[in-house]
């Protein structure tokens, strides 16, 4: 095997040393982009600096089988965790449902996961309160996949990104089909993140 020279040597570690930089650049870019985009009830939306490490929570379809957040892997998700009884999830969810109709596909997906104690009549009945139409609903009866992102209270909307990790969250209601909430999606999908 070949040594290599010093000069060789340092022109690697300098390479890297730049390819990391400039990860870290754009990221950072991305996220004062993001920060910069936050109007009306969007500044509520916490960015993180670095993305938390990946939760893989697993939650219930309709039919009883069970779904990991993994699953969905490759798309930028929001997760949004809400109840029957929550009056805020009752003005914020038929947003969700319109951004999902605008973005859902191959690169994104609102996952409403009805946490605690829901019933199917109860979610069926809300869901056509509110006129759902694009979101499928989820459940976390036992609240595990809550109690897995830290919720402390409802709703909540943590958005993930490809790979599975926490990048933002938003604690109570929000117009998630505001002029706001779309540019930050679209920028999302658009940068891959």
């Amino acid at each position: 095997m070949p040594r290599l020279g010093l000069t060789a040597v340092t022109t690697v570690v300098l390479y890297v040393a730049i390819v990391l930089f400039a990860n870290a650049a754009l990221a950072g870019d991305l996220r004062g982009e993001l920060m910069a985009m936050r109007e009306g009830s969007m500044r509520k939306l916490v960015l993180h600096e670095a993305p938390r490490g990946a939760v893989d929570l697993a939650f219930l379809k309709k039919d009883g089988s069970t779904e990991r957040l993994a699953a969905t892997n490759g798309k930028i998700r929001i997760v949004n965790f809400w109840a029957t009884w929550c009056a805020p999830c009752r003005t914020e969810k038929p947003s969700l449902d319109a951004l999902q109709a605008e973005f859902g596909g191959a690169d994104f997906e609102v996952i409403a996961l009805a946490t605690g104690r829901n019933s199917p009549e109860g979610i069926k009945r809300f869901n056509t309160e509110v006129g759902i139409k694009a979101l499928t609903t989820r459940l976390d009866p036992k609240s595990e996949a809550a109690r897995a992102f830290a919720v402390l209270g409802l709703p909540v909307s943590v958005i993930v990104d490809r790979d599975g990790r926490e990048i933002g969250r938003l604690q109570g209601g929000a117009e998630w089909n505001s002029p706001s909430a779309r540019a930050i999606i679209a920028r999302l999908i658009a940068a891959g993140a």
